[in-house]
């Protein structure tokens, strides 16, 4: 890009409305390599990187080219008293399908495969001159963030790891030529994410629209102005269709409580039977062994796997009931009226609650990665229960019932431009 362009660019990103809290921010002209934060919430604005197209076009490439060798060869085995079995990437969902867990196959090749897979090519489609018609361009643009947080290959590692430390009981366990394929594609799939930037992006694929004077170091809302929340555009608070990526939204989310409040009942209501349903049998010379989530934990403990049962005790016992509670509580606190409030710790306790719900499923990709190398007949053979699919779907209606909540309630409830001098300070150039 040459410096014209360069500087074009970055004058058009001189206001930047928080996508968290709201506020107008003035960012100056930012040097390649740097970052832009919110003063208020210290959300991430914008990113400079030094190559904002190649470099996510590259790992993107260098991604699908892994998880492609990954699928080709075994991923791991397992042998026990002579009796040798072994599984590809492409057989766990297959096997899944085959026994009629059709549930759990579908939640392994959606978050594990197809979606890291689709986002990967997105990104190569979108960063890449090729002449795609408008209407995709736009529809990518639009799916491929909303997407990042169902990319789940990172967290089926993990999953893998702990399964190697269940099974190490059982038999010899080995590793085929796809792992560490897979391994570079997880770290290679999330660097991709990291370097690419929502507002570069769009700004490559069209400009944004301009919008009323506003000034910064105040809430757009106050300023009658709202953010779209697909292709960050600053657009007057009474248009409801952006006219840059053609997303229909309003200054908030509406009924955000209400939608947040009715699925994080229905988490709660599934919650329940999903701990005290068994997860997983066992069945071990005609003997069958119905395990739950937290037997599985005491079992690993008992056993010495101290490390492993603390990851699966936090990951499917602690974070699930904590992420509830912690919803509850971020809509308890922008539904009221009265009382004091400190917005910077519940928008802190909003990130964590974002972040770490989706981890929640290692326990399922445990069981999918059990359930499909443990094959030995009469010997040993590992099978799914209905608590696993109870319990997917919990973690699924949290995930959802975050992204319903509209983080901004929680600022708009306090005179923020008195309680706090910070917001003054952004100016732009």
């Amino acid at each position: 890009m040459c410096s014209g362009q360069q500087h074009q660019h970055e004058h058009k990103h001189e206001q930047i409305l928080c996508p968290q809290c709201d506020l107008v921010v003035g960012v100056p002209q930012l040097i390649q390599g740097t970052k832009a934060t919110c003063p208020r919430c210290h959300t991430m604005l914008i990113a400079r990187w030094r190559q904002p197209f190649r470099q996510p076009v590259a790992i993107a490439i260098s991604a699908l080219f892994m998880l492609l060798m990954a699928c080709q060869f075994t991923f791991v085995s397992m042998e026990v008293a002579g009796i040798a079995n072994n599984i590809t990437l492409l057989q766990i969902p297959r096997v899944m399908f085959s026994e009629n867990y059709i549930e759990l196959g579908a939640f392994f090749l959606l978050f594990v495969q197809i979606v890291p897979a689709f986002c990967m090519f997105a990104i190569i489609l979108l960063c890449t001159p090729i002449n795609l018609p408008r209407k995709l361009q736009i529809w990518l643009s639009r799916i491929l963030f909303q997407l990042k947080s169902w990319c789940m290959a990172e967290i089926f590692l993990a999953g893998i790891l702990v399964s190697f430390v269940k099974l190490m009981a059982y038999g010899d366990i080995g590793l085929g030529l796809s792992f560490l394929p897979y391994v570079l594609f997880c770290l290679l799939q999330i660097r991709a994410f990291q370097c690419l930037d929502r507002h570069t992006l769009w700004e490559k694929l069209e400009p944004r629209p301009e919008h009323p004077p506003i000034e910064s170091g105040k809430t757009g809302l106050k300023q009658g102005v709202r953010l779209c929340r697909s292709c960050t555009a600053i657009l007057p608070v009474d248009q409801y269709e952006c006219s840059r990526c053609e997303v229909k939204g309003h200054a908030r989310k509406p009924k955000s409580l209400q939608w947040t409040v009715s699925l994080l009942i229905t988490s709660l209501v599934l919650y329940i039977p999903a701990n005290l349903l068994p997860i997983m049998v066992t069945e071990s010379l005609g003997n069958s062994l119905y395990s739950t989530i937290m037997a599985g934990v005491i079992l690993l403990w008992e056993d010495g796997s101290y490390p492993v049962a603390m990851v699966i005790f936090i990951a499917s016992i602690m974070v699930p009931s904590l992420k509830m509670i912690a919803i509850g509580w971020l809509c308890w606190d922008a539904h009221r009226i009265k009382g004091k409030r400190d917005p910077a710790r519940m928008h802190f306790l909003y990130e964590v609650v974002e972040y770490v719900g989706r981890w929640s499923m290692i326990d399922v990709f445990v069981i999918a990665v059990l359930a499909s190398l443990v094959r030995m007949g009469r010997l040993m053979s590992i099978y799914p229960d209905f608590g696993v699919v109870l319990f997917a779907l919990v973690v699924v209606l949290t995930m959802f019932s975050a992204m319903m909540f509209d983080p901004r309630l929680t600022w708009d409830k306090c005179n923020t431009e008195d309680d706090n001098p910070m917001i003054k300070e952004p100016k732009g150039d």
